[in-house]
């Protein structure tokens, strides 16, 4: 265990299992001497993630398509917690029937949803999240090349994700002056519960694989480490950034 994060108090929102990249970067930090802090959506995803946190208290029920919800959950956050060192935004999400196809198909509705709760959320979770945060402090999502390049079946989650990397920007800039840093990772492609809502995402896997540098994909645990370095006092001169997690993948 390292003491990198040491004292530092961490909100990790969208772990869904194991599997996921927010449980990554959860672990990372913890590794690291952070105290980790957890969200989730509702009572059927609190039942997955208690498998993983035994600790109920480090537990708090938010829904970032709900404004009350979050403020009940940062509420609830600084009751228990008090002032807190950064938050780990990792959730996305849109239809399945979006994911395939052309996205001149998409509907109007799943263009919303996608936008909503892919992009939008950051905004609000800085939003709620500002007077808890201290000074310095670190937010830091989780983004995919997609958003830069028309990855198959990616669709609506690929402009979902450009414009999350545009809020990081302006909010990198609004957000300086509380002493907040924003930042994103560009994760390669890991086979996690968002990933197998792509249509063949199976060979998605596959071709980011054959493109890494050293022909191994990334894991879990590489890209929490990266967030790990990014909550630190090590990177206080990242601001408005995104770094690629990927093994090199956007190299090509």
């Amino acid at each position: 265990m390292g003491d990198l994060l040491t004292g530092k108090k961490i909100l990790v929102m969208g772990v869904a299992n194991k599997r996921s990249i927010a449980w990554g970067c959860a672990q990372a930090l913890e590794a690291n001497g952070a105290t980790v802090i957890y969200t989730y959506q509702n009572p059927r995803m609190k039942k997955s993630i208690s498998k993983l946190v035994s600790d109920d208290q480090k537990l708090i029920e938010c829904d970032v398509s709900s404004d009350q919800s979050l403020q009940q959950a940062f509420a609830i956050v600084q009751a228990r917690y008090g002032k807190i060192d950064g938050v780990v935004h990792a959730i996305a999400f849109a239809n399945k029937e979006e994911l395939a196809g052309d996205i001149m198909n998409t509907s109007r509705e799943g263009y919303a949803l996608a936008q909503n709760i892919s992009s939008y959320s950051l905004l609000a979770v800085a939003k709620y999240a500002q007077p808890l945060l201290n000074n310095p402090a670190s937010i830091v999502t989780l983004t995919y090349f997609g958003s830069e390049r028309a990855i198959p079946n990616y669709n609506v989650m690929g402009v979902a994700k450009a414009a999350l990397e545009a809020n990081v920007r302006y909010l990198a800039r609004d957000m300086a002056k509380f002493g907040v840093r924003v930042n994103a990772i560009s994760a390669g492609a890991v086979k996690t519960l968002a990933v197998t809502g792509v249509k063949d995402h199976g060979h998605l896997l596959k071709m980011s694989a054959e493109r890494t540098a050293d022909g191994k994909s990334v894991t879990i645990r590489e890209i929490g480490n990266a967030a790990a370095f990014l909550m630190s006092d090590l990177a206080t001169g990242l601001v408005g950034d995104i770094v690629y997690v990927d093994k090199g993948v956007h190299l090509i």
